[in-house]
């Protein structure tokens, strides 16, 4: 590998010249200047970025992590990279499988030297892991998990979201309705949050909240959900709606149904969350929860933003607004 020294030989000036020239310092006259580019030209000299970087302080690469790269977060990920390239940096996609011990290793401080800062959607961790994080480079959290005060933290309004969609199937004449993967745990997560908002749903509607008709999904996907309501549907517990936890689970719930005869909206009506671009295909239309991704992109990247220039400033945490995007698989109308 070429070296400075070695350019600086061939061009007949010092080291520190070359490093002036090519850190575009302006006390360097034309003809040096000129001299000096010769030389890196044909020597083929590179500049080693990763040191400069470090002796900069900074890298230049944000990092966004995720538990996968599929729908949902392939979509926040379009959104978030044009506001990160925006500010002169690259975006740097990493996967966890939703792994805890693979989220808890993106925030170690060997890894973290890698990155200006980590945008990381928490999926496995939970606060007391999280409050085991030591590296002081910024970080702003996404996704439904209670987090240590002391993190920013943006997450969606699950609850909301999932109470605007089963009162809409409600004010379409549903009365039994599934929440296809939602759960009934008490800790905070994007399952527990949605499956509060089907209740508050019932209870406002004067409705009864029937524990069977909340149905968990593992793994996953889309084959699960649809394993799930065939399952639901063979036992002979009846419903007239499904709210499904996320748009994935959604199509799984359309295959159940198509399956078994059963028509939407007719017989069953449907809605999904996250307004993902294949829910508007698929026949009749799925009725969605919109997460916003625009704005919940603009929210952390400028969480993230925030605390790179200011390490010291006060953790924020915010709520990103859902709309409900009425489609074919509903009745009733707005």
């Amino acid at each position: 590998m070429v070296t400075m020294s070695e350019v600086a030989r061939a061009a007949g000036v010092s080291s520190m010249t070359v490093s002036n020239v090519l850190n575009e310092r302006r006390r360097v006259g034309a003809p040096t200047r000129a001299r000096v580019l010769a030389a890196v030209e044909e020597l083929g000299y590179e500049v080693n970025l990763t040191a400069r970087h470090l002796r900069a302080g900074r890298t230049d690469t944000i990092a966004l992590i995720v538990p996968s790269f599929h729908d949902y977060f392939g979509e926040v990920a379009d959104e978030i990279a044009p506001l990160v390239e925006a500010e002169g940096r690259h975006l740097v996609l990493e996967r966890t499988g939703a792994s805890p011990d693979c989220e808890m290793e993106t925030l170690t401080v060997a890894r973290m030297q890698m990155y200006d800062g980590v945008l990381l959607s928490v999926a496995g961790l939970d606060r007391k892991r999280l409050e085991r994080v030591r590296t002081t480079k910024p970080i702003v959290l996404l996704g439904e998990r209670d987090v240590p005060d002391r993190f920013d933290h943006a997450r969606l309004a699950n609850e909301e979201g999932a109470r605007l969609a089963t009162a809409h199937m409600i004010e379409g004449g549903a009365h039994r309705i599934v929440a296809l993967g939602c759960t009934l745990e008490s800790e905070h997560t994007m399952t527990s949050d949605r499956r509060i908002g089907w209740e508050q749903a019932h209870l406002a509607a004067g409705l009864p909240v029937d524990e069977r008709y909340v149905v968990p999904i593992e793994p996953y996907s889309s084959q699960s959900a649809r394993e799930a309501l065939l399952a639901v549907i063979a036992s002979g517990l009846p419903f007239d709606g499904v709210f499904a936890a996320t748009d994935v689970i959604a199509l799984g719930a359309v295959a159940a149904l198509a399956d078994s005869g059963l028509r939407v909206p007719d017989d069953v009506q449907l809605v999904g969350f996250d307004n993902l671009d294949v829910s508007r295909f698929v026949p009749p239309g799925i009725t969605s929860v919109d997460p916003n991704h625009p704005e919940l992109a603009r929210t952390v990247v400028g969480l993230l933003h925030r605390r790179i220039a200011d390490g010291d400033a006060p953790a924020e945490h915010r709520g990103v607004p859902v709309r409900l995007v009425v489609r074919g698989s509903t009745r009733a109308r707005r």
